[in-house]
């Protein structure tokens, strides 16, 4: 049986910074906004099910939002102004994505491909899947200015107008149950959201 490599490049994700155009007071690597991302598609699809009359799978949005940045462990972070530049660039972009989707998928074992292919490549999404794991990647982005603003660093006051501009395009019911239940306590201090009311 050959090694496969696919784990190993998983890994690598931890190395790979997000906001690398900007001075950042702590930074995020692909990994853990994955995971970060993650949890809030899973949160998303449950509010969903639970107060919209949603007929969502939360597990498999939590898988998909687990590998919806996978290929960048092949193709790097590519900054937001960059990748958005115009419509040539991003579709040539969405190319490369592709191809880097495909390749991460054929370093398993090909018994194990097909499994994981429906988590890689977002062919597989449906329409409902794909938009709930772009909601909650806007969301994370979001919070990620919440956070820095916080912390002083205005380094990223444009980007949070920019990703209020996005969530508002994206607006659904759940995302305004997390927006309104969630997100305030993103600006609070430790001591602020450990304190009992």
């Amino acid at each position: 049986m050959n090694n496969s490599h696919f784990f190993a490049h998983l890994s690598r994700l931890k190395l790979i910074n997000r906001w690398p155009l900007m001075r950042n007071v702590r930074t995020e690597n692909v990994s853990e906004h994955s995971l970060q991302v993650a949890f809030v598609a899973h949160a998303l699809a449950i509010i969903k099910n639970k107060r919209f009359n949603g007929n969502v799978n939360p597990e498999r949005i939590a898988l998909l939002a687990m590998y919806h940045d996978a290929s960048e462990v092949l193709t790097g972070d590519l900054p937001t102004p960059t990748k958005y530049y115009n419509p040539q660039i991003t579709c040539e972009y969405k190319k490369i994505e592709k191809i880097a989707q495909h390749k991460l998928i054929n370093m398993l074992p090909i018994e194990l491909q097909d499994d994981f292919k429906i988590l890689i490549d977002d062919d597989y999404y449906d329409e409902t899947e794909k938009s709930i794991v772009k909601q909650a990647d806007a969301l994370c982005a979001y919070l990620k200015t919440i956070e820095e603003l916080s912390a002083g660093n205005n380094e990223f006051k444009l980007a949070e107008q920019r990703l209020k501009k996005t969530l508002s395009e994206r607006n659904t019911p759940e995302m305004d149950y997390f927006l309104e239940i969630f997100v305030p306590s993103f600006s609070l201090s430790l001591d602020e959201i450990t304190l009992d009311k």
